[in-house]
């Protein structure tokens, strides 16, 4: 799968599953409702509209089905038939496996994706999740000639037109975004340190003729981040604040994206085991994503300011690291006591989060993240844990993840409760919680909102991403399609304005979100 470009268009064009093999897939109910018309040209002649209509008699999907249409060359594939409200009516996740799979071999093959107009969206990235970039297999290095994917939607329901162009590009776009964050979180430290994800910001700045600002090294310590630089000093690549920003004219408010760019995370002193420990390159896949859906939210337009702050350092050992008792003051001005190494996302994002609030006067404030193991225990392996200090833009999260396929659920927010946790004899607070069984997750992102100050007047999202991050060995590129769902409605896309919370028909309670909304100039 890694050597695969991938394409979306109007048509696919005919061709016979002898020169390029075909996967048919939706919900039974819409494959039902295309026309023999429609699919014969990729069909003929080596399946009959006979054959077609049988293979879709025998798909009982419980929760998936797939039948072969002609040899290993043409399959039919059934999504299930109905979701749960906590899931996406898209059934992304199933939609991946699928692809994975049950997609003929080939290095021409085409998708033909059935589905409603809303689901499109999420269908997309799904289908995007399944082709990773990243590999070093021997086999893959000698490999020169790109296998080709040709995706195409049949639309069903009650607007069934062909997508058009701009709709396709805004798909080829986040598709983009979501493999380069894919490939990054795959790939290994020795290859993918705190330089070589500054080169990969760098890169995207070219793309958008964006120049980053980069602070780096001691220049952290001198100016305050004492986060950031208490995190990464003793690795051999010295930790980074970053920022990608976009300020066109008009704008009338300003966005920011933080994210947790930790590109090895050993725990410090506080060493990981060898069992928990593998995996930890994945520890900057909130960094990824937001640099993933930069690039695809400005190319489709963005009528706001957005900055992209990415927190970069690796947790080392060596004779320079962080001790547990050490005490550092962060760029919000408060101190804190280290009594655990491994809590150290929270120490970077909170310099991050205090930087947009303090220097790029944001009024908007999201950061991600892959924060705690117990975000894994709290909303399981497929939903994102998102806490927030607004009910509206809690309920958003919650609408953007059905609609772009990254789930994602609330977590309890409560810091009168909750904060004490970090109480500690001698700083402001400690980095890590007394009862490691009392609200771990939310209790991390308590302590990043903290130093924001609990009664900011702005918005503030926290996602933690630890466990959607990857499936199984391979990164899922999770947190691109949330981000360009949830701020759609600030982009000049007409799809996204379509998949943002602030589009879709609402409830009672979604109806009081949106008049709050745009009461408050938020997205």
């Amino acid at each position: 799968m890694a050597n695969v470009m991938l394409e979306f268009k109007p048509s696919a064009g005919d061709s016979e599953p002898h020169s390029r093999p075909v996967l048919i897939i939706g919900q039974l109910s819409n494959l039902q409702q295309v026309n023999w018309s429609q699919i014969k040209g990729k069909l003929q002649h080596a399946v009959s509209k006979e054959t077609w209509q049988a293979a879709l008699g025998t798909l009982n999907p419980n929760p998936t089905d797939s039948c072969s249409l002609y040899l290993n060359q043409a399959a039919v594939a059934a999504l299930p038939s109905r979701v749960s409200r906590h899931n996406s009516p898209s059934s992304a996740h199933f939609l991946s496996r699928i692809v994975r799979s049950c997609l003929p071999g080939g290095s021409n093959r085409c998708i033909v994706m059935v589905c409603e107009r809303s689901d499109v969206f999420a269908s997309s990235c799904a289908i995007a999740r399944a082709f990773p970039i990243f590999s070093r297999r021997s086999t893959a290095s000698r490999r020169t000639d790109k296998k080709h994917v040709t995706v195409e939607f049949l639309i069903v329901g009650n607007d069934s037109s062909s997508l058009d162009p701009a709709e396709l590009e805004c798909l080829s776009n986040t598709a983009d975004g979501v493999r380069l964050a894919a490939r990054i979180v795959d790939t290994p430290c020795n290859e993918m340190n705190t330089d070589h994800f500054l080169d990969e910001i760098k890169a995207v700045g070219d793309e958008l003729a964006i120049t980053p600002v980069i602070i780096r090294g001691e220049e952290l310590k001198q100016r305050g981040f004492g986060g950031i630089y208490g995190v990464g000093k003793a690795a051999e690549h010295p930790p980074a604040l970053a920022v990608l920003s976009h300020t066109p004219d008009g704008a009338t408010q300003t966005i920011a994206w933080v994210g947790k760019g930790i590109v090895y995370d050993t725990g410090g002193l506080s060493i990981k085991g060898k069992t928990t420990m593998p995996g930890m390159k994945r520890d900057c896949g909130g960094a990824a994503a937001i640099l993933g859906a930069f690039k695809a939210t400005i190319k489709q337009g963005f009528k706001d300011n957005l900055h992209a702050v990415f927190c970069l350092a690796e947790n080392s050992v060596g004779p320079t690291a962080t001790r547990p008792d050490d005490i550092h003051t962060l760029y919000s001005g408060k101190t804190v006591e280290i009594n655990n190494t491994d809590a150290e996302g929270r120490l970077v994002l909170a310099d991050g989060v205090v930087y947009a609030c303090k220097d790029l006067s944001a009024d908007i404030i999201l950061d991600m993240a892959t924060l705690t193991g117990a975000q894994g225990i709290s909303t399981g392996k497929y939903h994102a844990a998102v806490m927030t200090n607004s009910e509206q833009w809690e309920v958003a999260c919650v609408r953007a993840g059905r609609s772009s396929g990254d789930l994602a659920h609330p977590l309890v927010f409560c810091p009168e409760l909750h904060f004490s946790e970090f109480t500690s004899a001698v700083a402001d607070m400690k980095n890590s919680v007394a009862d490691r069984e009392n609200a771990q997750s939310s209790c991390a992102g308590l302590f990043i909102g903290s130093h924001l100050g609990f009664d900011w007047p702005g918005v503030w999202v926290h996602v933690d991403i630890a466990s959607p991050v990857h499936a199984g060995e391979r990164a899922t590129g999770f947190g691109v399609a949330l981000l360009m769902a949830l701020f759609g409605q600030a982009s000049e896309d007409s799809l996204l304005n379509k998949v943002s919370p602030l589009g879709a028909p609402a409830s009672r309670a979604e109806d009081e979100m949106e008049r709050d909304c745009k009461r408050r100039r938020l997205v």
